[in-house]
């Protein structure tokens, strides 16, 4: 019987994970600018990916699975935010962002700082 939960666990991982890919693929062609589609894109991919992770851990019923797949998880943590924070930079530098969006532009201060320095 436990067994037969724990592969209903993480049937229901990866239907969760799946949903999660399909809302970011929507919110990728449907949101109007860059920086909404990073948030559409980076914060369901982090956790369709720990939920893709228990679900294989919850499958296999192994601890070194799990010690594996550990690491995978907290590389994209780490990179999926840092890469998503460059483009958007990049984004706002090249005009790619409808400004009437932001409630708080700090990065626009900041640029021009830098500009004024470089000059």
């Amino acid at each position: 019987m436990s067994e037969m939960l724990l592969d209903l666990a993480a049937v229901v991982c990866v239907f969760l994970a799946a949903v999660l890919s399909v809302a970011a693929g929507i919110g990728i062609l449907r949101f109007p600018d860059a920086l909404s589609r990073l948030h559409a894109a980076t914060k369901p991919q982090i956790f369709g990916l720990l939920l893709t992770i228990a679900a294989i851990a919850l499958d296999q019923r192994s601890f070194a699975t799990l010690l594996a797949l550990v690491p995978v998880f907290v590389f994209q943590s780490l990179t999926a935010p840092i890469a998503a924070h460059m483009v958007g930079r990049a984004a706002y530098r090249t005009g790619q962002l409808d400004t009437s969006t932001l409630t708080v532009d700090e990065l626009g201060p900041a640029i021009e700082r830098s500009d004024s320095l470089h000059r």
